[in-house]
């Protein structure tokens, strides 16, 4: 038994009839060698029932509702779990193409999962062009971060078309507290909530430099590092906190998504970073930024003004920076546990520099003053903010403060980009090669209506980008603007 943290039940809250806040991924399979040429649900389903209990994300688990929301919910293993419930197929008049498989991706990403069941599930998709299968796999935010979602999926992968041989276990099932428990416990809560108010709020003045939207009011940087030189935190650099342009991707949301998938070589991407410095990462958010000012442009609205992208960061100890449905930045805290373990880097993206090479110098500079501002720094705002107010307000504070976030005079972000780094050697899936991986995230009214998720697999950093419909129709249109950035910053290599 577990209780949700307050950031994994700040994903809880978000949702509205627009706004899901599960992370996906899709897996892209080669079955034409597999026997019968293809995976089915069965065999998905022994699979996650012989595994489950390898996996950080207990897949059995589900939501218990303390009643009258009086505190935060608590996790316990569901006396009825049967991963058949959880497992479907889809069968696509072959050879689908990819524009149908994103359609049909789109309709899965859009669609909201069960509370009353484990808060996951996995559709295979057939029928595709070269005897390929796709498993589109959804959990929930509010049950994982991106670092333990990647580590879920490794549970179910092996390192040769053999599976492995794995001792099965049976542990004890976890059960939430007794009614009367639960709301014992939420009203000690609730008495003591003023104290640990007033000690949450101490602890984000000296952060309030980091928040999105915040730190662009004036006077708040002065005042953060005026605490901070009270705490002895000198020494933390300052950096430029502009508000979020607006973009055609920054209005409110609908319910209906696009997706849209590419794969870029990560070998020419590490070229690039040997001969122009930086990091891979660096390399990743300069394309993001060549993408979206070529699609911007495009549409006569391109802000004078860089985009302020938000970039997640593990705060598990030894992560490597992925996190929330990905990470990126390369620097990483030193929490570790349960429940969702990641903060959240804010960085220009220097989408108005139309020279590619002074555009990478400036997302350089940008990215390493945002990693060295996170490392001197404890990183936790996010969960800080998210446990200001008790549990029965802060879903109706949540969603009021989404709803407000497009007709901010101060936006705080346009979009997220995140980097998960991946093993780079094939796996395998009930004996079936994955081909590809894309990481497939969240957009909202505060985050803004375009996610951009990258994850480095097998020599290939495969990108997701995720949109509201109605706003970006196509986002493959921004996949194939990476691919052009890509070939931009070859060539700065070779000037």
């Amino acid at each position: 038994m577990s209780q949700l943290t307050t950031v994994d039940a700040t994903f809880l809250n978000a949702e509205t009839g627009s706004t899901l806040a599960h992370i996906a991924g899709l897996c892209v399979l080669d079955t034409s060698s597999h026997p019968g040429g293809r995976l089915t649900a069965e065999q998905v389903t022994e699979l996650v029932r012989a595994r489950a209990h390898l996996a950080p994300l207990p897949l059995r688990r589900r939501l218990v509702q303390v009643p009258l929301g009086l505190d935060l919910p608590y996790w316990e293993d569901d006396p009825d779990f049967d991963p058949a419930r959880h497992v479907h197929e889809i069968e696509l008049s072959p050879p689908a193409d990819g524009t149908r498989l994103a359609d049909v991706v789109a309709l899965l990403h859009e669609q909201p999962l069960d509370r009353s069941r484990p808060l996951w599930e996995m559709v295979l998709i057939h029928g595709l062009e070269g005897g390929r299968t796709a498993l589109y796999a959804k959990v929930h935010h509010a049950a994982v971060d991106g670092v333990m979602a990647a580590e879920a999926l490794a549970a179910l992968l092996d390192l040769s078309p053999e599976p492995r041989d794995l001792p099965s276990d049976e542990p004890a099932p976890a059960r939430a507290p007794a009614t009367a428990d639960m709301l014992g416990a939420g009203l000690l809560k609730a008495v003591t909530y003023p104290i640990r108010t007033a000690v949450s709020v101490a602890r984000t003045v000296p952060q309030l430099d980091d928040i999105p939207g915040i730190a662009a009011l004036p006077g708040v940087g002065p005042l953060a590092s005026a605490v901070q030189g009270v705490l002895r935190r000198g020494g933390v650099p300052r950096a430029p906190r502009p508000s979020a342009p607006s973009t055609l991707f920054n209005r409110p949301i609908g319910p209906h998504r696009s997706v849209a998938w590419g794969g870029l070589p990560l070998a020419e991407i590490k070229e690039i970073r040997r001969a122009l410095g930086g990091s891979v990462n660096d390399v990743v958010m300069a394309l993001c930024a060549a993408a979206l000012r070529q699609w911007l442009d495009k549409r006569g609205d391109l802000p004078g003004r860089p985009l302020v992208a938000g970039v997640p960061v593990s705060l598990r100890r030894g992560a490597s920076g992925g996190a929330s449905g990905g990470a990126s930045g390369g620097a990483s805290g030193g929490a570790s546990g349960s429940g969702n373990q990641v903060s959240l880097m804010t960085v220009p993206l220097a989408t108005h520099v139309p020279d590619p090479a002074d555009r990478f110098a400036a997302v350089r500079r940008d990215m390493d003053l945002a990693k060295r501002r996170f490392t001197m720094s404890s990183g936790d705002w996010v969960r800080e903010v998210s446990g200001l107010l008790p549990a029965p307000v802060a879903g109706p504070a949540t969603r009021l403060a989404l709803r407000a976030a497009p007709s901010l005079p101060l936006r705080p972000l346009n979009l997220i980009v995140s980097n998960v780094p991946g093993p780079q050697f094939p796996l395998y899936m009930c004996g079936a090669r994955v081909l590809s991986y894309h990481p497939l995230s969240l957009v909202s009214d505060l985050s803004g209506g375009l996610n951009i998720t990258v994850f480095s697999y097998d020599g290939t950093v495969d990108v997701g980008v995720v949109a509201c419909r109605d706003l970006v129709p196509d986002p493959g249109e921004i996949v194939d603007h990476l691919v052009d950035a890509l070939d931009e910053m070859k060539a700065l290599t070779r000037a």
